[in-house]
């Protein structure tokens, strides 16, 4: 039997104990076909240009009622929701999404009213968009540690946009931008001497079995 990383015993763990109303199944391995990529380039630079023009404006209205720094909570909460569920409408799995959207759910208004400040909160939105990404579009530990520090990184673009422009579309903008380039990263990185696909693992164990029977089939025969 195949041994599986920490990482994927986790995604299991999560996707199996889901009670959203489907057939539960073992989650399959991006290469055997359970999930497509997270998005284009393209579609992302689009989602970018979208979420930077709709955040701005919710920003600019909400700062005038609610005041800048819950207005910048709540907008960064709601893009980060908004891009989860861009990432759930590019994923073909349906497995665990109700379970990933109540962990959103939790820990932001745990970071609404117990994160020091804002960067921290601002964190928290960013892992959770990782989460979700890692979970529907990665397996293994490795795509999903590039995806990590491509995230790192939209975030330092979003903070250095912010600085140097004082634009909350250009901040927003930037972030995603950067997001969109997780269309470069692999679903999965093999390593030597792996199989392309599980589909070889099966065909293998198949014919293994295949050649047990006919020689138990063999071994009864000349026994008579």
């Amino acid at each position: 039997m195949k041994k599986t990383g920490g990482f994927d015993q986790f995604r299991f763990r999560l996707f199996s104990e889901s009670r959203d109303p489907v057939p539960s199944r073992i989650w399959a391995p991006a290469s055997a076909g359970a999930t497509n990529h997270s998005s284009s380039f393209s579609g992302g630079v689009l989602m970018a240009f979208a979420l930077g023009l709709a955040g701005s404006v919710a920003f600019g209205v909400l700062s005038v009622a609610l005041g800048t720094a819950v207005a910048l909570k709540t907008v960064i909460a709601g893009l980060g929701f908004a891009y989860v569920l861009y990432l759930f409408s590019r994923s073909r799995e349906r497995i665990g999404r109700v379970t990933l959207v109540a962990i959103w759910g939790v820990a932001t208004a745990a970071s609404w009213h117990f994160a020091p400040s804002l960067l921290l909160f601002f964190a928290v939105q960013v892992g959770l968009v990782w989460l979700v990404r890692s979970l529907y579009f990665y397996s293994g530990a490795l795509p999903s540690l590039m995806d990590l520090a491509l995230s790192a990184f939209s975030a330092a673009a979003a903070i250095w946009a912010a600085n140097r422009s004082g634009s909350s579309f250009l901040a927003i903008w930037c972030f995603f931008l950067v997001q969109a380039l997780a269309a470069a990263i692999p679903p999965r990185i093999r390593g030597r001497g792996e199989a392309p696909s599980t589909t070889t693992f099966e065909s293998d164990a198949f014919q293994r079995a295949q050649r047990m029977a006919e020689a138990a089939v063999g071994r009864l025969a000349a026994r008579r």
